[in-house]
C-alpha cells in the first residue's frame, strides 16, 4: 500500500491542476483584465465571493461521482435512461465549441512569443496537444505537463503582478468592502471556473485512475479544494497584476486587455510573458476540454472505450479545423458560453437528485448543508444562466 502511495498523491494533484488548467483559458485571462479595469479593487470581492461558490459546486460533484464511482453521464442514466446521453452531448457541443477558441489562444500566445503566424502556432500546438495523448503513459503524461505549465503560469504572472505594484492595502479593504458589486461579473467567474466540462474534468481524471467509493472522499475533498484554490490563486495573481496597471490610469486595449496588463508591468519583457502565458493557458485547457469531452463521448458504445486516443485524436483535430476554417468565430464562441453556462445548474441538479438515491451512492450519506449549497448554486447559475440566454437570442 505504501508504494502506491506517491503515485497516488501524483494523481491527485495532476485532478487539481487538470481541472485548474481547464478553467484557466485565453477567457480567463481576459474575463479577469475587463473585470479589473471596470470594478477596480471592488473585483477582489467578486473573486472571494465566486471562490465559495466554486467550492460549492465542485466538492458536490466530485464527492457525489466518487461516491458512487459512476462518470456524471453514467450517473444520469442511471436516473433516467437518455438523460446521461443528453449531458453528454451538451458537454461535448461545448467543449468543442470553446477547444475552437483555445486552439486560436495557442496560435496567438506563439505569435506573440515568437512571432510565428498564428494559423500556423494553432497547427505546431494542436500536433504538440496530440503528442500527449499519443504516448504510452497518457495520463501521467497529462498530469506532468498541467501542473508544469500551471505552475509556470502562476510565477510569470507572480512577477508581472509585483513589476505593476498594486496597492494591495485598497485591495485588502474593498475586497472586504466593495464600493460596488455585480452579480453578471460573479455568474461569469463562477461558469468560467466549474462551468460546462470543467466541472468534471478532475473528478473524471480520479474514477479513470480507480479513485472512488465512499473511503475516497477525504483524498477527493483535497484534491477538488486543491483545484479551486490553484485557480484562486491564479485569479488573483492576474487581479493584482491588472489593479497595479489600471490604478495608474492605463486604459487597457478593448481587443487584447491582458496583454496591455503585461506590457503595461513589465514592458516588452512583460508582452513576451503574456505570450507564454497565454500558450499555456490554451495548450492545458486544449486538453482538458479534449480528455473531458471524450470521457462522455467514449461511454456510449464499449467500442468506444477502446477508441479513446482517436476520438480525443478527431476532438482536437476538428477543432483546429474550424478554427482555421472560421479563424474567429465569434457568434460560435459567445454561444458556446451560453451553453456551458447552462451545463452547470442542469449537471449539479441531476447529480444532486441522484445523491438521495441510497442504492447509486453505496450507501455513502452526503452532508445535507452541502446539498443546500449545491442547490444554491443551482438555482443562481440556472437563473442567470438562462437570462443571458435570452439576451443573447435577442
Amino acid at each position: 500500500m505504501s508504494s502506491n502511495q506517491p503515485g497516488k498523491k501524483s494523481i491527485l494533484l495532476g485532478a487539481a491542476f487538470l481541472m485548474a488548467t481547464s478553467a484557466i483559458g485565453p477567457g480567463f485571462l481576459t474575463q479577469t483584465s475587463l473585470f479589473t479595469q471596470q470594478l477596480g479593487a471592488s473585483f477582489g470581492f467578486v473573486i472571494l465571493i465566486s471562490i465559495l461558490l466554486d467550492i460549492g459546486a465542485q466538492l458536490n460533484i466530485w464527492r457525489i461521482l466518487a461516491a458512487s464511482g459512476l462518470k456524471a453521464q453514467q450517473l444520469a442514466n442511471q436516473l433516467a435512461p437518455g438523460l446521461g446521453s443528453f449531458l453528454s452531448v451538451l458537454v461535448a457541443l461545448g467543449g468543442l465549441a470553446f477547444n475552437i477558441g483555445n486552439i486560436g489562444g495557442c496560435g496567438l500566445g506563439l505569435n506573440v512569443l515568437t512571432g510565428l503566424d498564428t494559423s500556423y502556432g494553432a497547427i505546431l500546438s494542436c500536433v504538440i496537444a496530440l503528442g500527449i495523448f499519443w504516448m504510452k503513459e497518457a495520463g501521467s503524461m497529462m498530469d506532468i505537463f498541467t501542473k508544469a505549465l500551471g505552475i509556470l503560469m502562476i510565477g510569470v504572472t507572480l512577477y508581472v503582478a509585483i513589476s505593476s505594484r498594486p496597492p494591495v492595502a485598497e485591495v485588502l479593504r474593498h475586497t472586504i468592502m466593495p464600493e460596488k458589486i455585480d452579480v453578471a461579473a460573479i455568474i461569469t467567474l463562477v461558469g468560467g471556473t466549474v462551468g460546462g466540462y470543467i466541472s468534471f474534468a478532475g473528478a473524471h481524471r480520479l474514477l479513470d485512475a480507480g479513485i472512488k467509493g465512499p473511503g475516497s472522499i477525504r483524498q477527493v475533498n483535497s484534491s477538488a479544494v486543491s483545484g479551486i484554490i490553484v485557480t484562486g490563486i491564479m485569479r488573483c495573481v492576474l487581479f493584482l497584476a491588472a489593479f497595479g496597471v489600471v490604478a495608474k490610469g492605463v486604459q487597457l486595449a478593448t481587443q487584447n486587455p491582458a496583454a496591455s496588463v503585461f506590457q503595461s508591468a513589465a514592458g516588452r519583457l512583460g508582452y513576451r510573458f503574456f505570450g507564454l502565458v497565454m500558450w499555456s493557458a490554451a495548450i492545458t485547457s486544449v486538453t482538458g476540454a479534449a480528455y473531458t469531452s471524450v470521457s462522455f463521448i467514449k461511454t456510449f458504445h464499449p467500442m468506444l472505450q477502446k477508441r479513446e486516443p482517436l476520438l480525443i485524436t478527431g476532438f482536437i483535430l476538428s477543432s483546429t479545423l474550424l478554427f482555421l476554417l472560421f479563424d474567429n468565430p465569434v457568434n460560435l464562441l459567445v454561444m458556446a458560453g451560453a451553453l456551458n453556462g447552462l451545463i452547470l445548474p442542469v449537471a449539479l441538479a441531476v447529480i444532486l437528485t441522484a445523491s438521495y438515491k441510497k442504492d447509486l451512492m453505496k450507501n455513502y450519506n452526503h452532508p445535507q448543508w452541502m446539498r443546500w449549497a449545491g442547490w444554491l448554486v443551482v438555482v443562481v447559475m440556472g437563473w442567470m444562466s438562462i437570462m443571458s440566454l435570452v439576451k443573447w437570442l435577442k
